[in-house]
């Protein structure tokens, strides 16, 4: 009885007793296995082999730290030193009850599938912590139950989810992802943050790839941490230094040479001498006596990513904002650097552009092959403007005209035909008509705009009709439910400024530069340039989400006109592209005519 009796004591205290002194970078060197599914090499976790990890990883179990933030590259192993490592510790050493937050349920439930469930079959001191093959309402895809303590994954988008229930370790991924608000319920991570109050021992980890300087929100939680830098010591002089992008030195002519030069001594070392420094590196705090550690890692602290990788993605991502598309570099920024990425050319000057225009010295630049046109309805006029398209969306602006009148009559809509209509003559002698319409009706003499586009349909003039919003897709395929039955294609406006303004920011002619003319007669005055330029892109907030909304740069200046136009008339030219692919398909352009340093076809621009 006695024997039986200790028996008993022994494993309660076993159960009751505290955590042993190993930390989570420990742990995972004894125990955890990685899976064939998410490592190209499985078996043994080896922290020695990603250095940087060790010191985060250490701070999530550090009984005097309760949040910790981890803004990064998306190269780094955020998941499974961050996420999954913490996850084995305490389910084995320290049980306890813990969320795991996604940005979406479908994302928590693959992470469950594909990372959690392998990591449980195939790391042995966790195999039987949970009965994986069973499902019952402790054990689902969404929630696992083991002795002492729950894992409960989360969708940051799903209020239900995120119902009360206390946690003690709260581990959310890529917040910057998270929408501002849980249903009608507030801020998820405030949500899931108010769980944690009932545990003196809670612990809140939050790791993210940020996104843009004006809605990030790992960018927010960085920015009042200790803001760590991981640094590793100079191969020539031992001087601690951060493997920041301002530090690598390349010739884009041969990439086989890239160094890191040390800002202590100058001294330039190769990748291979300064990757072998990484088992000596450190952290350095920028505030230190900060309660909340927040960590900093780019691509190149990586010893799995080569730093050629990472400078040719820069290289192309360069290239293509010099032609207007900026989308690449972002992503860059965001996902190589872990930095995040700070708007450029919210707003244009109405002299920049003025002066910019050049004669042509014909009607038509020769290296135009498809014109468009927009249209804006006003009560007493239309303005129009024609466009010329070349290659790579290179554009030149060929006639601005505002074609007074009473749209009660007849007769300014014959003029506005008229306009239409013409014929258009290169300095090569081509003759050009308008491929593609965009007139708009949203606001003004909507029926009779209908009706005048259906009766033109052939010539491909279009109905339009605008819609605000970031998230509104530049156009979609026509709808013909309005009174004329005419095709009726609603366009996002608001992208469209964001792209067009992209292209007015091109200071170097070719892929995507805006020509504009100098000749008095074509209707390119400063007051065009001004209505060209007349908003600016700023960040409002609907609902506690960040978005982007287009306003007045003058309150006073409402004539936007121009830009308004210059839109409907790109859109025309996207709406054609697909008729001109079409038509490639049937015949195959001519072959390219060379002129100067591009060239150019006659066939489509495609």
């Amino acid at each position: 009885m006695k024997k039986s009796t200790a028996d008993l004591f022994e494993r309660i205290f076993s159960v009751l007793a505290p955590p042993p002194d190993m930390t989570i970078s420990q742990w995972a060197d004894e125990y955890r296995r990685l899976s064939s599914e998410s490592s190209a090499e499985p078996g043994r976790w080896r922290t020695s082999k990603a250095p940087y990890q060790r010191e985060i990883m250490d701070a999530v179990c550090d009984m005097h730290v309760q949040k910790i933030i981890i803004m990064s590259a998306s190269q780094i192993g955020k998941t499974d030193a961050l996420i999954l490592n913490p996850i084995g510790y305490y389910m084995h050493y320290d049980p306890s009850p813990i969320m795991v937050m996604h940005p979406t349920i479908q994302m928590a439930e693959s992470f469950s599938k594909d990372r959690l469930s392998p990591m449980l079959r195939d790391t042995p001191v966790l195999r039987d912590k949970v009965n994986d093959k069973s499902r019952n309402s402790g054990n689902t895809i969404l929630q696992k139950t083991f002795p002492g303590g729950h894992v409960t994954m989360v969708g940051a988008n799903s209020p239900s989810s995120l119902a009360s229930r206390p946690i003690r370790i709260l581990l959310a991924d890529e917040i910057d992802r998270y929408p501002g608000t849980a249903g009608k319920e507030g801020d998820p991570l405030m949500l899931a943050g108010k769980r944690l109050a009932t545990f003196w021992n809670k612990k809140e980890v939050c790791v993210s790839t940020p996104t843009t300087k004006e809605t990030s929100r790992i960018a927010v939680e960085f920015e009042h941490s200790t803001q760590e830098e991981w640094n590793v010591p100079c191969p020539v002089c031992g001087a601690f230094t951060p493997l920041a992008w301002a530090n690598i030195v390349f010739d884009k002519e041969d990439l086989d040479n890239i160094g890191c030069a040390c800002p202590t001594c100058g001294a330039v070392s190769g990748e291979t001498e300064w990757k072998e420094q990484s088992k000596k590196g450190k952290f350095i705090a920028k505030h230190p006596n900060r309660k909340v550690r927040g960590f900093h890692l780019n691509a190149l602290a990586s010893l799995f990513v080569e730093w050629r990788e990472i400078v040719e993605k820069f290289l192309v991502a360069n290239e293509e904002k010099k032609k207007g598309n900026i989308e690449l570099l972002k992503a860059w920024t965001n996902t190589e650097m872990g930095e995040v990425w700070e708007q450029e050319g919210e707003q244009l000057e109405t002299e920049d552009l003025f002066r910019r225009r050049e004669k042509y010295n014909c009607e038509v630049p020769e290296e135009v092959i498809v014109l468009t046109a927009g249209v804006d309805v006003q009560d007493d006029r239309f303005e129009a403007e024609v466009v010329g398209w070349g290659v790579e969306k290179e554009s030149w602006g060929i006639r601005y005209q505002v074609i007074y009148g009473d749209l009660k009559l007849k007769k300014v809509w014959e003029d506005l035909d008229a306009f239409l209509s013409q014929t258009f003559i290169t300095a090569d002698g081509r003759h050009l008509k308008i491929a593609c319409t965009c007139i708009d009706s949203g606001g003004h003499f909507t029926n009779e705009v209908y009706q005048f586009c259906k009766d033109r349909t052939f010539r491909l003039v279009f109905a339009i009709k605008g819609k605000g919003g970031a998230d509104v897709p530049y156009f979609n395929r026509p709808t013909k439910s309005n009174s004329a039955k005419t095709p009726l294609f609603t366009i996002g406006v608001d992208t469209g400024k964001a792209h067009l303004y992209q292209s007015l920011a091109v200071k170097e002619e070719g892929a995507n530069y805006c020509h504009f003319p100098k000749e008095k007669d074509r209707g390119y005055t400063q007051e065009y340039f001004r209505g060209l330029t007349s908003e600016k892109r700023v960040m409002t907030y609907k609902k506690g989400r960040a978005q982007y909304a287009w306003i007045l740069k003058d309150e006073k200046y409402k004539r936007n006109e121009p830009l308004d136009i210059r839109n409907y008339a790109t859109a025309a030219f996207e709406i054609l592209d697909p008729v001109l692919k079409r038509q490639e398909q049937k015949e195959p352009p001519a072959p390219p005519r060379k002129r100067g340093r591009r060239s150019r076809t006659n066939g489509g621009i495609l």
